[in-house]
């Protein structure tokens, strides 16, 4: 990974690579890049992101003696899987709703709130990516703090199951561990990714003036068709990808869970 310095102070990259086709799609669309498909297959693709020590976990859970089935899991209340659905809609929605209003999901939460961003001093000086680095980040760190228990939630729903769902709850927990640094490592890039839109849209907005011979006005940025505003949609939506990119695991164990439920009506 090639890394430099944006006039913004902001890192600018250059083969990134994350494992979901929309979050790369949107990245490389913000930089005018086009993602070739790739040749490689899903175990090729994963092996790179497993180093040699995640074998021994992954061999003992993929090795070990399949459980014994009991009765007991049938025992549980039959809408488990149901709550669980509802669970990961629930906080689903409530971030979609936090990023349309600007505010955070859930409550008794810390607010976090888009920027308002202050007109700069000289017609010489550029906005301030800054607070949209905090705030991209406070989103992150929400993201991480409220998918993380729910994850652990639904393996322990998973383990207390039949012999397959309960090895199932056993790889997902060994997987969360052997991929958390590589995931964490990729997806701190996106806000320099985010902050280098940031300052292209401003250049391309600073062009537009200087070619129409008009003044700027910060009072319109915001407008409809204005560059920041076009930035906050863009960064909305690249939040909103990432969102789908850290629950895809959750996706999978609600899937396993909801199909046991109905193999057994």
């Amino acid at each position: 990974m090639v890394e430099g310095k944006g006039r913004f102070g902001a890192p600018s990259h250059s083969g990134m690579r994350v494992d979901s086709p929309k979050l790369i799609r949107l990245l490389a669309g913000l930089g005018g890049a086009a993602v070739p498909e790739s040749r490689q297959s899903f175990a090729e693709r994963l092996g790179q992101w497993l180093a040699v020590t995640d074998a021994v976990p992954l061999s003992a859970v993929l090795d070990a003696p399949s459980p014994q089935n009991s009765g007991a899991c049938r025992s549980l209340k039959p809408g488990a899987a149901d709550e669980a659905r509802a669970a990961l809609a629930a906080l689903r929605t409530g971030f979609a709703d936090s990023l349309t209003t600007g505010g955070t999901p859930g409550r008794g939460r810390s607010a976090i709130r888009l920027p308002e961003p202050d007109a700069p001093e000289s017609i010489e000086a550029a906005p301030d990516f800054a607070p949209y680095r905090r705030y991209y980040l406070a989103r992150q760190r929400e993201m991480k703090t409220r998918i993380d228990p729910l994850r652990r939630q639904l393996r322990d729903a998973l383990s207390r199951r039949s012999p397959p769902l309960r090895r199932l709850a056993a790889l997902d927990a060994v997987f969360e561990q052997a991929l958390a640094e590589r995931e964490r490592s990729l997806l701190a890039t996106v806000p320099g990714a985010l902050a280098r839109r940031f300052e292209l849209l401003y250049e391309a907005h600073r062009a537009a003036l200087a070619q129409a011979g008009a003044a700027d006005d910060p009072a319109r940025w915001l407008v409809a068709g204005g560059w920041l505003a076009t930035f906050q949609r863009e960064m909305h939506a690249v939040a909103q990808a990432e969102l789908e990119l850290r629950l895809q695991p959750l996706d999978g164990l609600v899937a396993a869970l909801d199909n046991e439920a109905t193999e057994w009506q």
